[in-house]
């Protein structure tokens, strides 16, 4: 599988586009938005994949907290997706882009026929100067939000999906810290940031911790388990902090940020 030097996926979670009060940020979106937009401008192919539905509907909804049953979830995650996509439209317009709407199951990976279809879709889009928006389809999918070992895991799976898809060269996961480091950043002051893993393997997991923030769904070690994937394919991984998208030009310039995970030489 020959990659695509110029096409990068980029995957943005909850705790980057939601605030401390699980209130969408107007900030964070604006500044996801001019930044993917001046990437693309710069001759990039971009593909944004995107969790939040459920959280910003949520909020939408005037709901006190995340709701517990898959109905209300599934409800939330419809409002969500909404207004979401709103957001994105508004802002990348603002910057003069297009932006098109990707919702996907598991069923659409795992099809031959699906995935296919997908692909060339995918293709026909970045002709066009359109970016993606991905999203798991969580108001129909409801294994995906249900089980504990989701196939995609808060989209950081998907996102890793996606870019074996899409012949991605580079993968960017945005957390909501610097990357992964030797320990809990969170708990110990003197944490160190871990720059590059060549290999992840049992020692690597062991470093990830818990689950991500309250507001989503996924932690550090769905996104160790995206970037093995993507990585296992050639594809280099990034993790590093949502907010600051900006770090983006230092990525695509080849400087050191957050956590390489180098993708591995294809016989």
């Amino acid at each position: 599988m020959e990659l695509l030097r110029n096409r990068i996926v980029v995957k943005v979670g909850t705790s980057t586009l939601t605030d401390e009060n699980g209130k969408s940020d107007f900030r964070s979106f604006d500044n996801l938005s001019r930044v993917l937009s001046d990437i693309h401008n710069k001759g990039y192919e971009v593909i944004l994949v995107s969790s939040g539905a459920i959280a910003v509907g949520t909020n939408k909804l005037s709901m006190k907290e995340r709701p517990e049953t898959m109905r209300m979830k599934q409800a939330a995650a419809a409002v969500g997706q909404c207004r979401i996509m709103f957001l994105y439209d508004k802002f990348f317009g603002d910057y003069d882009k297009t932006i098109a709407q990707i919702l996907l199951n598991a069923e659409d990976i795992e099809n031959e026929e699906k995935k296919e279809n997908l692909a060339n879709t995918f293709d026909a889009l970045l002709e066009m100067n359109v970016i993606p928006v991905v999203n798991e389809n969580d108001s129909v999918s409801y294994t995906e939000i249900e089980s504990k070992e989701r196939l995609f895991g808060d989209n950081d799976m998907l996102s890793a999906v996606v870019s074996v898809l899409c012949r991605a060269k580079t993968l960017v996961i945005f957390s909501d810290i610097d990357g992964l480091y030797d320990r809990d950043p969170r708990l110990y002051r003197n944490a160190k940031l871990i720059e590059k893993v060549e290999k992840i393997d049992e020692s690597v997991f062991s470093l990830a911790g818990g689950a991500g923030s309250r507001r989503g769904t996924g932690g550090m070690k769905t996104k160790l388990g995206a970037a093995s994937l993507a990585s296992a394919q050639g594809i280099d991984t990034i993790i590093t902090n949502g907010k600051r998208p900006q770090t983006l030009y230092d990525i695509i310039e080849g400087k050191s940020v957050g956590t390489l995970f180098e993708g591995k030489k294809q016989q």
